[in-house]
């Protein structure tokens, strides 16, 4: 979607300037869109601050490759107790396929930090790849006077 405003010229007179609107998660200028969502946990909001802030510091140097980032926390067993708090995060790529990091631990805070220790690897193994992937191109031609049909042993004359 294009968009115009006015600019200044030098000489005062002012022009329409037009260019295209992008998202702002893409320029890295604004945060990136993180989507949180607990399931029978009580997160409190100091929980979702340090979430969010932490996920943003890690994911800064991508941010042009990040559409955005979804994080769910979820009590597995219940009231039973035990090792139940898990914390899923998702982070969709640009171009390329989403990556989904969990962990698990007796605590949310615990399960919080563990899954955010492992997103910035995973994501920067995913990215590596997709750097390091050669071109793929259609087939190329013979260069001018190769003859490339097989013949299997027989003459090709």
């Amino acid at each position: 979607m294009a968009i115009a405003k006015q600019a200044r010229r030098g000489d005062g007179r002012s022009r329409a300037v037009t260019g295209v609107r992008r998202n702002p998660a893409a320029s890295g200028a604004s945060t990136l869109p993180i989507y949180i969502r607990a399931v029978d946990v009580a997160m409190t909001r100091d929980d979702r601050d340090h979430l969010r802030s932490k996920l943003t510091a890690r994911l800064a140097r991508f941010g042009r490759r990040i559409e955005r980032a979804s994080v769910r926390v979820e009590d597995v067993n219940g009231p039973r107790g035990g090792v139940d708090k898990r914390c899923r995060i998702k982070v969709v790529l640009s171009g390329m396929p989403s990556v989904t990091v969990e962990d698990q631990q007796r605590a949310l805070r615990a399960a919080l930090d563990g899954a955010l220790g492992r997103i910035t690897a995973a994501v920067r193994r995913s990215v590596g790849r997709r750097d390091a992937a050669p071109v793929r191109r259609g087939a190329r031609a013979p260069a001018p006077g190769v003859d490339r049909r097989r013949t299997h042993g027989r003459d090709a004359s």
